[in-house]
């Protein structure tokens, strides 16, 4: 298994359609454990192929959940119909994303509160889940990943006009652009949460484990 970079917005990969997988062989088996392995370093929730530069259509996820839904899956040529979102204006507390190829950012996305997901495990099985709540929400991310968008592309209004500028801010936009989960900073601040965590730790004397 093998940690890849996470290609950044502007990516060609990450805007066009990805293909589907006509054969499920080593070669498929190999990408989703670098999936995987890519995914938990970059500590997601969920991760796309094209994510790391593979135009397939294939994600992983790691998430609990109340629907049954084994907390970690990966499905193959999936299919999903979501709910359509309720009106309104989405809650910045309660609806925020992020996304690994938009790293650091987060912004409010309303979406359909349940989805059902169809397609194939990796052994070829037939899937078929009802999602909801927030695993409904990160099967919406990810399978937009697959059809070439970008949670930010489906924003409005202000928030719209402020990932624009995040993202012209942060130099992306353009081909080349990647980071390295487990090398690089975690954009998302995990690791200054662990040091902080590891600090305490030792302040209040309790054994902290690296």
């Amino acid at each position: 298994m093998t940690i890849r970079p996470v290609v950044i917005t502007g990516e060609p990969v990450l805007h066009q359609r990805a293909a589907a997988v006509e054969v499920i062989d080593d070669g498929i088996r190999e990408l989703v454990a670098d999936m995987f392995e890519t995914m938990d370093a970059a500590r997601g929730v969920g991760l796309a192929a094209p994510q790391i530069g593979v135009g397939l259509r294939i994600f992983t996820w790691q998430l609990g959940n109340e629907d049954g839904i084994p907390a970690r899956g990966v499905v193959i040529n999936p299919y999903l119909v979501p709910a359509k979102p309720v009106p309104g204006e989405p809650d910045p507390h309660e609806e925020s994303e992020g996304c690994l190829s938009v790293p650091g950012e987060s912004f409010p996305l309303r979406r359909g509160e349940s989805a059902v997901l169809t397609g194939q495990d990796l052994d070829g099985r037939d899937l078929h889940y009802e999602a909801t709540g927030w695993f409904a929400r990160m099967l919406q991310h990810e399978y937009d990943h697959l059809n070439g968008f970008l949670y930010v592309d489906r924003l409005t209004g202000k928030w719209a006009r402020k990932a624009k500028k995040a993202v012209k801010a942060n130099g992306w936009g353009t081909p080349g652009l990647t980071w390295m989960p487990g090398e690089d900073r975690d954009p998302f601040g995990h690791d200054d949460v662990d040091e902080e965590h590891r600090d305490h730790a030792v302040e209040v004397g309790d054994e902290a484990h690296p």
